[in-house]
C-alpha cells in the first residue's frame, strides 16, 4: 500500500491560503456576506483566482490554470472550510470548472473556463436536465447552489439528439432567478426558470454523460474535503473551551464525558479526512474507481461533519446554539452539506450497489467446479 504525504510545496500553499482566510473570511466579515446581495465579495473573489491562483488549481496550464493537482485544490479548499469562506466556491470551482475541463476544447469552453479560473466570472451547475430545441432550453432547476449571483450556468439538457451540456448566460433573455430561503446563509441557493434561454453547446450526447460523472466525482470529493475543514476547525473550538470552561472549580475537559465526546470526534475526522483524500488522490491518479471513492468520501465525510458539529454544540452547552456564537453557522452547514450531492444513506446505497451486487454478480457468473 502506498503512504501519502503532502509536499512542501502543498504545505506552503496551506499555510498561504490559511493566511488569506484569516485576513478575508473571519467570522465578522462572514456575518456580514452572507447578509449581503451578492453573499460574497467580488473583489476578494478576484483575488483568490489572479492573486492565489487557487480556483482552478488541477487546470492544464494550457488552459489557463496552474497545472497543479486535484489534491493541490483540496489543500486549498479544506482550509476555506475551516473558515466558511463565502463565494461560489461549490458552482464554480468544484463542479463547473471539473466539468469544463472534461469538455472537448472550444472557443467558447476555452474562454469560459479561463475567466472562473481567473476569478473574473462565476458559475453554477444543474446536472438535472431540462429541455432544449433549437438551441434554446426550457424548463426548471429547482434548487442551484450559487445561482442566485453566478454569471453563467451549465445545465444539462435532453434534445433530439439525446443529452448534452449547456451554458445559459443567467443575466441573458428567457431567464428567472428566484433566490430561496435556506438554512446556510453563506452557501444560497436559487430556483432558474428556463423559458426558451439562448444556450451554448459544451458536451454532445457523445460526451455529456461522462463530462457530468466526472464534475459531480469531483464535487463529491471536494465537498468531502471542505467538510474535513469545518469539521477540524470545530473540534479545535470544542477543544479549547474544554480547557478554559471551568465547572465545580475543573475544566471541564478533564470530565470522563467531554473527554470521550472530544476523543470521538477526533476519530470521525480522522476516518472523514482518510475517506475524503482518498477520494481525490484516486481522481487525480486512478488510484482506485473514482465513483466509488467519491462516494465512500462523501458518505463518511457527511455524517462525520454533522456528528461533530452537534457534539461541538454539546461542548459548548447553551451557548453553542445561540446566534452570537460560530458553532452554530458550522452546523446549518453541516446539514445543508449533507443533502448538497446526495445525503449519506444514498452514498452508502450507491457503495452497496458498486461493490456488492458486482461481488454477487460475478459470484453467479463463476463456473461450478463439478467433480
Amino acid at each position: 500500500m502506498a503512504e501519502w504525504v503532502f509536499t512542501e510545496e502543498q504545505q506552503a500553499l496551506r499555510t498561504a491560503v490559511r493566511k488569506f482566510c484569516a485576513e478575508n473570511f473571519d467570522e465578522a466579515t462572514v456575518r456580514r456576506l452572507m447578509e449581503s446581495e451578492p453573499r460574497f465579495d467580488p473583489a476578494v473573489w478576484r483575488r483568490l483566482g489572479s492573486e492565489l491562483g487557487v480556483l482552478g488549481m488541477s487546470v492544464p496550464e494550457a488552459d489557463g490554470g496552474v497545472g497543479g493537482s486535484l489534491v493541490d485544490q483540496a489543500v486549498a479548499v479544506e482550509e476555506f472550510g475551516a473558515t466558511l469562506a463565502c463565494g461560489p466556491l461549490f458552482g464554480t470551482v468544484y463542479l463547473a470548472i471539473p466539468a469544463l475541463v472534461a469538455c472537448p476544447a472550444g472557443t467558447a469552453r476555452d474562454e469560459l473556463l479561463g475567466a472562473l479560473v481567473e476569478g473574473e466570472r462565476t458559475a453554477a451547475f444543474a446536472p438535472d436536465p431540462v429541455t432544449e430545441a433549437g438551441g434554446a432550453l426550457t424548463g426548471t432547476a429547482a434548487q442551484v447552489v450559487d445561482a442566485g449571483a453566478a454569471d453563467v450556468l451549465l445545465i444539462a439538457a435532453t434534445g433530439a439528439d439525446g443529452l448534452g451540456l449547456y451554458a445559459v448566460d443567467l443575466n441573458g433573455p428567457g431567464v428567472q432567478r428566484d433566490s430561496l430561503v435556506t438554512m446556510d446563509l453563506t452557501r444560497p441557493q436559487a430556483r432558474i426558470v428556463l423559458d426558451g434561454a439562448p444556450a451554448g453547446l459544451l458536451a454532445g450526447p457523445a460526451e455529456a454523460q461522462r463530462v457530468i460523472d466526472h464534475a459531480l466525482q469531483v464535487g463529491s470529493a471536494l465537498l468531502a474535503v471542505e467538510q474535513v475543514g469545518a469539521a477540524q476547525h470545530l473540534l479545535d473550538l470544542a477543544v479549547d473551551y474544554a480547557k478554559s470552561r471551568l465547572q465545580f472549580g475543573r475544566q471541564i475537559g478533564s470530565f470522563q464525558a467531554i473527554k470521550h465526546k472530544l476523543a470521538d470526534m477526533l476519530v470521525d475526522l480522522e476516518h472523514a479526512r482518510s475517506a475524503a483524500y482518498h477520494a481525490v488522490w484516486a481522481l487525480a491518479d486512478g488510484s482506485d474507481d473514482p465513483a466509488l471513492a467519491a462516494s465512500i468520501a462523501q458518505a463518511i465525510s457527511s455524517a462525520a461533519f454533522s456528528r461533530i458539529a452537534a457534539d461541538a454544540i454539546q461542548v459548548h452547552g447553551g451557548i453553542g446554539f445561540t446566534w452570537e456564537h460560530q458553532a452554530h453557522l458550522y452546523f446549518k452547514r453541516a446539514a445543508t452539506d449533507a443533502a448538497l450531492l446526495g445525503s449519506a444513506e444514498q452514498h452508502r446505497s450507491r457503495v452497496a450497489e458498486m461493490v456488492l451486487d458486482t461481488a454477487v454478480a460475478q459470484s453467479n457468473a463463476a463456473p461450478v467446479a463439478t467433480g
